[in-house]
């Protein structure tokens, strides 16, 4: 493990390898010292150039076959299992997303917010097993997507601009040196290393108009650097900035998952009747009928079928249109004064902000279903009830715009220390934020709560057709309802201290000794404005600015009930949809709310606020920790090798707050883990080798989970408690791959892994209680859920045996097993052709066999209990499936064109259905359907200093699709992103 020299007899430290990796062939290039850990060599060096490198008069490539070259070194290097991708040229990443990027990694695929990629998956495990550094220290990046911020563990790579970054590395395999937290990888986001440039000033510039063809409007794309270096390579520095404001639109329907409900009638039969006698006595006798709302529920073959049946809860076509607003900027400050010493300041500031709005006509089905006469139904052989009309339903169209804004900052100040020829140090310590706020979350409803002659279908469960049955665009149907406003905060903090010490014992062997102390703190804030204009009769709870209404008692059904204020001209806007997959004959028009108009008007934004009892809560962790690792190499009869092989300590020390209406619990904890880890690599020959590794390793419980407080769902009966005594994820990690390195820039491997997961937390609950027997107070309730407005009259939900306590709870192990195929071939390696031989292809599969049991709440398979008259509970069901997050099969594939001065390529890139886990009203198993993508980019060097290009993301308008069971397939969202067509012109110098 001895020393290395440069041609001009500086010492070189290990980290520096990895820059010598990273940098050749690229004189401009200035990735920073990626996080991987050299191999030490074996006989033959394997951290000098390999066998077939290019002789000096060979040409050298450039461009993206060059960052795939670099990309290649850096695994080749390595003793355990890592995988890279590497900027073409300083502020010049190979994708415009990071995630996007990480994709084309084997083994990984990624979760898409807005058609953009947002977090990644590896090797099946979800964004929440995968740890994230950025210049060596871990992180959180949060921002929003669909329904709130992003409140786990789990790391947004859409809040940073690509051009940001030199390389991304992804530790796949564990080692007693590296960060614990992950069961899935380890994932190195480095920024700029000026002093691996070249002397003096030099700098890029890149400017690109960014098109989305179903937005139809374009934004802005800048980026640029500037970096400077002295002649004696011992100081420098270097500045980033990007920019990018983009408009993208997202349109299709949404069923807000399926559910069991009685009607008030089917076919013309009363579901319903007035009643003289007892149920428990065995006396009930059923009189006059009594619509739309009381009285008892009468058992038939046509009420029972369309009760245990699952209808869309609220079936509904809208648009969501995104304005999406980034700057990033970056420094970093080298100085090394002597060659042992080098002191390096890293900082990094990201904002991203985002305009969120929803435009939705819908049924409200949920809760309502009591009102709600059935025509003709139809069923599926999954019990889905997907074709009916509905009389005296509760039409819905909703406005909604959500304003949320992340600020993302780190400092880091790293201290590399040879303090002898064969001993050095390296000490890191650094602090970050990422600031997650949501300052407006606005709805405002109109309703028309006695529609008649509405139609849906669901035949094509992607593309329904829905149909209103009286205008939805005459203000004289509608009443302003509700109002809704939901500010919340979402801030993770990072401290971190680190030293890592290298002790060279002889040239084959190393010891490494190092300790971290970390502080993670997690916190949420979260209120609520909400209101229904009226209660239960009296004076509408909203006052308008021309006062107050008076309200109709909720038994009063028709067009005389007044429930909220008179919707005029003024007050609303007519909404029609665009092409969004829909069949001739939906409705494709009607009326929403004017939302600056309608909030002013209900004097929504002066309000008073009130907590969010079940987002008020916070984590704090506080880790402290140590590893002892040794390296070794050499050769044993015959074969080099090369391994590592140690242990890492651990201590979690965790506390946690949270609210249950008005009451702060907190609750401290702490447990231990030691971490065994050994990577092995074997070199037959100079082009093969063969890893081996095996570990232990953990993943912290979710945030969300640990909270001991507490939340209560008045629309789906269902009060939800966290458990801040969940233990960790554990897992025993094993690795086995084949690397076969045929050619300059080529390989082709294969990769088998298993994850026997020992411990992993589920969702667990208790049915069939009342609202009391569930431990929550009433305060708990959203006042405009209909449990909270029940309460005191004849149907008050608050004592009926309905509800369901729901919590986490760990859970028994799961396996998960698989093979990842790969190949990276440029063409050069077979043909002369002049055409030809620039030329390439990059593929990889990833095939996944996994098995995890989950305790669900099932379907209700009574529509009538004797004893009590109520509808059962949702039944318990085992459901065996693979693991949340995993698609059993994945693949991507990169073809490319690049001879230095013309380049392009096409990437496709397909992940395979998979679950989330727990659904909810008797659904099981959520997730998404398989989706294929196409991207393409063309670009064209002008000048060795000018270039232009031209990208498209999202070529095939991929429909995402998401249902809400895993066997019977109910539709719950399906909608596409749209086109994105980039072009522009980057500039050197």
């Amino acid at each position: 493990m001895g020393m290395r020299k440069d041609m001009s007899g500086r010492t070189l430290s290990r980290l520096s390898l990895l820059k010598i990796a990273l940098v050749a062939g690229s004189a401009l290039a200035a990735p920073s010292a990626v996080q991987a850990q050299a191999a030490p060599a074996p006989a033959q060096d394997q951290t000098a150039a390999p066998a077939d490198a290019p002789a000096a008069d060979d040409i050298v490539v450039t461009g993206f076959r060059q960052s795939l070259e670099k990309a290649l070194n850096v695994k080749r290097i390595s003793v355990a299992a890592v995988d890279a991708i590497v900027a073409e040229d300083i502020a010049k990443f190979p994708d415009q997303n990071l995630a996007e990027s990480l994709q084309r990694i084997p083994g990984i695929s990624i979760v898409r917010d807005a058609g953009e990629g947002r977090a990644i998956t590896v090797r099946g495990l979800g964004s929440q097993f995968t740890r994230v550094r950025l210049n060596g220290l871990e992180t959180i990046a949060t921002s929003t997507d669909g329904a709130s911020a992003n409140r786990d563990r789990a790391f947004d790579f859409n809040i940073f601009a690509s051009e940001l970054f030199s390389s991304l590395v992804v530790h796949k395999t564990a080692e007693a040196s590296l960060d614990e937290g992950s069961l899935g990888a380890v994932v190195d986001l480095n920024t700029g290393n000026p002093l691996a440039g070249k002397a003096g000033l030099h700098g890029a510039l890149s400017a690109v108009a960014s098109y989305n063809d179903l937005a139809k409007k374009t934004g802005p794309r800048l980026a640029g650097l500037v970096s400077w270096r002295n002649d004696a390579g011992t100081f420098g520095a270097s500045l980033s900035a990007a920019y990018s404001k983009i408009y993208t639109l997202q349109m299709g329907n949404n069923s807000v998952r399926w559910a069991q409900a009685r009607f008030d009638s089917v076919d013309g039969t009363p579901c319903f009747a007035n009643t003289t006698g007892s149920i428990a006595a065995g006396t009930l006798a059923y009189t006059t009928a009594r619509p739309n709302s009381g009285g008892t529920y009468r058992p038939s073959a046509a009420c029972d079928r369309a009760t245990l049946s699952f209808h869309p809860r609220i079936p509904r076509y809208g648009e969501i249109n995104h304005m999406r607003e980034r700057l990033g900027v970056t420094g970093s400050v080298q100085f090394e004064p002597t060659e042992k010493t080098k002191f390096s300041l890293d900082a990094l500031y990201s904002r991203f902000k985002e305009n969120r709005g929803e435009k939705w006509g819908e049924v409200l089905l949920r809760s309502n279903e009591r009102s709600v006469d059935v025509v003709n139904p139809v069923y599926d052989a999954n019990n889905n009830m997907i074709k009916a009309t509905l009389n005296d339903a509760w039409v819905r169209t909703e406005n909604y715009l959500r304003k949320s804004s992340t600020e993302f900052y780190q400092v880091g100040l790293t201290w590399d220390q040879d303090v002898t020829d064969k001993l050095r140090f390296t000490m890191v310590g650094g602090v970050s934020k990422s600031n997650a706020d949501i300052p407006v979350e606005t709805t405002i409803m109109f309703d028309d709560r006695d529609a008649q002659g509405y139609s849906y279908d669901y035949t094509d469960m992607r593309r329904p057709k829905l149909t209103f049955g009286t205008s939805v665009t005459d203000p004289a149907n509608f009443q302003l309802a509700e109002i809704r406003d939901r500010p919340s905060n979402t801030t993770n903090r990072f401290k971190t201290v680190q030293l890592r010490t290298e002790w060279d014992v002889t040239d084959q062997f190393q010891i490494r000794l190092g300790g971290v102390w970390r502080r993670f703190n997690f916190d949420v804030a979260a209120y609520t404005r909400d209101a229904s204009v009226c209660g239960n009769g009296g004076t509408s709870v909203v006052t308008s600015t021309s006062g107050t209404i008076a309200c109709s008692l909720t038994s009063v059904f028709g067009p005389t009930a007044i429930y909220g204020f008179q919707v005029t001209p003024a007050l609303s806007e007519l909404f029609t949809l665009r092409p969004s997959g829909q069949p001739a004959g939906n409705t494709d028009q009607w009326l929403v709310a004017n939302l600056p108009a309608a909030a002013a008007f209900t004097q929504l934004y002066s309000r008073p606020l009130v907590a969010d009892a079940g987002n008020i809560r916070g984590v704090t962790e506080e880790t402290r920790g140590g590893y002892l690792q040794a390296d070794a190499k050499g050769n044993l009869f015959g074969l080099d090798y090369a391994l590592n092989f140690g242990v890492r300590y651990v201590k979690t020390l965790q506390s946690s707050y949270g609210l249950v209406g008005a009451v702060n619990n907190t609750v401290k904890r702490s447990y231990d883990n030691w971490l065994p880890a050994l990577n092995v690599a074997l070199y037959p020959t100079q082009s093969v080798v063969i890893r081996g590794a095996v570990a232990d390793v953990i993943t912290r419980p979710s945030l969300g989970a640990l909270t001991p407080g507490g939340s209560a769902d008045g629309f789906n009966q269902r009060v939800s408690t966290g458990n801040p005594n969940l233990n960790p994820f554990r897992a025993t990690n094993y690795d086995l791959s084949f690397e076969w390195y045929f050619a300059r820039g080529a390989i082709a491997s294969v990769a088998l892994f298993k994850k026997d997961v020992k411990t992993f937390t589920q969702s667990g609950s208790i049915t069939g209680l009342t609202y009391a027997q569930t431990g929550a107070p009433v305060t708990a309730l959203n006042p405009s859920s209909p449990a909270a407005q029940s309460i005191g009259t004849v149907n008050d939900q608050l004592i009926q045996p309905i509800w369901t306590l729901q919590t986490t709870i760990n859970g028994s192990g799961a396996t998960l097993k698989g093979v990842e195929l790969a190949l990276q071939l440029p063409f050069n390696v077979f043909t002369e052709n002049s055409f030809l031989r620039n030329f390439g292809i990059i593929a990889n599969a990833t095939f996944i066999d996994s098995s995890a049991t989950f305790n669900l709440q099932g379907p209700i398979t009574s529509a009538f209990v004797p004893a009590t008259g109520a509808l059962g509970p949702l039944s318990n069901v085992t459901v065996v499936n693979t693991l949340s997050n995993v698609s059993k099969t994945a693949w991507n594939g990169t073809i490319y064109y690049d001879d230095g001065k013309f380049s392009a390529r096409a990437m496709v890139s397909y992940r395979g259905r998979f679950h989330e886990g727990a659904s909810g009203t008797g659904n099981l198993l959520e997730g998404y359907g398989a989706t294929t993508n196409l991207d393409a980019s063309i670009r064209y060097k002008l000048t060795d200093n000018v270039e232009i290009s031209l990208e498209g993301n999202n070529l095939l308008d991929t429909y995402r699709y998401r249902f809400t069971d895993w066997d019977a397939d109910r539709n719950y969202e399906n909608n596409h992103f749209g086109r994105i067509i980039m072009a522009g012109a980057r500039f050197r110098y």
